[in-house]
């Protein structure tokens, strides 16, 4: 019988990638709000809704969708995502033709924010088996695709509105994501069973922190303390995180006199950093640790969000201001690698789903506490302090998941040993 040709782990990734980039487009939705409100005059908070809509989406089929990824594989669940999000995009621009935002919610809201939801959990957790000696580079090379997504879609749907009209763009872009997504989909696949990558020897790793704590079902994790740690973890981080994007633009006007021009070119810039923090801090937790990377987003974020409403210092405040994007994208990009460390792969993708519920909940919250103490105070900077002790609580918790893990290592290799 012929042995089974295995396909390139790095154009996996890139098919990763391919799905990630064309998902990620959902971060330069700011770009249809003005045309939208002046073509319909839709408020700005009715044609937001239509994003807030689908992020919501996207967490709650992260969650219940993830068993779907487990069970018919990657191919399937991104041939799925590019159904439901290319339909989503497309469809957006009937719901424009016939002048309907309700139509608008549901397309873009609901049916892309499916799409959104599997297409991002899919090729992630696949990554993790194909990469077991380079997790966090693996998810953070797909994740980063999410990142840059909107500095590369923003340019280009900014061009098609002005040359083609809303609804010929939304046709354009959701044809064009479609293909690309099953095109990366149709290559992707889980490693065939008992693959290892060239030199990776597991069983010398088996006494060290390489190996996995344990390999759980998606119901068996829900009864540890682990996940909630790493929930909380990534809700805190989002939350305060989200927030000061939410509120870039006004920050950079308030603290340090920013005129509104430059403000603005500042938040497109910083959308870099995002980027790059999710490949940069992902690969670096493959040398540090999962567990060290978030005590150290965590130490870093505790400090700089004391600062930055203290600052005048234009410097000072952007560089602070890009620390914090890059330990938001990490963030994303750490935890699927240390879901499989503490979880295994077994079914890492509805992990990684209920998890991401996280992200969700974060959504909702980070902004509209931001929103809030501008009203109340008058000032955003105000609920930085607020964030700042947020991120002490986030650092206990980061510290109790490192001692759970150490804790069950010990025991596992305790186990071993007698």
């Amino acid at each position: 019988m012929a042995k089974e040709k295995v396909k390139n782990r790095w154009l996996i990734a890139l098919s990763a990638v391919g799905i990630h980039i064309s998902i990620g487009s959902v971060y330069a939705w700011s770009n249809f709000t003005t045309p939208l409100s002046e073509e319909f005059g839709w408020s700005s908070s009715q044609v937001q809704l239509t994003f807030s809509l689908a992020i919501l989406f996207l967490g709650l089929s992260a969650a219940f969708l993830g068993w779907f990824v487990e069970k018919y594989g990657p191919r399937v669940a991104g041939i799925t995502a590019a159904v439901f999000f290319g339909i989503g995009v497309a469809g957006s621009g009937i719901a424009v033709n016939v002048g309907s935002l309700w139509l608008l919610y549901v397309f873009y809201g609901v049916l892309g924010g499916i799409g959104l939801g599997v297409g991002y959990i899919a090729p992630v957790s696949t990554l993790v088996k194909w990469f077991p000696d380079r997790r966090g580079l693996a998810t953070g090379m797909a994740i980063m695709g999410f990142g840059f997504a909107a500095a590369i879609a923003s340019p280009i749907m900014d061009y098609l509105i002005s040359n083609a009209g809303i609804a010929a763009t939304f046709y354009t872009l959701g044809i064009s994501y479609f293909v690309i997504m099953i095109l990366s989909s149709l290559y992707i696949s889980r490693p065939p069973e008992g693959w290892k990558p060239d030199g990776y020897q597991e069983d010398e790793a088996e006494d060290s922190d390489s190996q996995d704590l344990a390999n759980l079902t998606a119901k068996e994790s829900l009864k540890t303390k682990r996940f909630y740690y790493l929930w909380i973890m990534l809700f805190i981080n989002v939350t305060c995180g989200i927030a000061v994007i939410s509120a870039a633009k006004p920050l950079a006007q308030g603290s340090i006199g920013m005129s509104a021009a430059a403000a603005a070119t500042l938040v497109g810039v910083m959308g870099i950093f995002n980027g790059a923090g999710r490949i940069g801090w992902a690969s670096a937790s493959d040398y540090l640790g999962r567990g060290n990377t978030y005590v150290t987003f965590f130490v870093i974020q505790i400090a700089l969000f004391i600062v930055l409403p203290f600052t005048s210092l234009a410097w000072i405040f952007v560089a602070a201001l890009a620390v914090i994007y890059t330990c938001y994208g990490g963030g994303f990009a750490t935890i699927p690698a240390f879901i499989g460390d503490l979880f295994g792969t077994k079914e890492l993708g509805a992990i990684h789903g209920y998890i991401l519920t996280a992200w969700a909940a974060a959504g909702l919250v980070g902004p509209l506490f931001s929103a809030w103490m501008q009203d109340t105070t008058g000032s955003y900077e105000n609920s930085l302090i607020y964030f700042a002790g947020l991120f002490v609580i986030a650092l206990i918790v980061s510290i109790l998941t490192k001692r759970d893990e150490k804790q069950k290592r010990e025991k596992l290799k305790q186990s071993k040993s007698a």
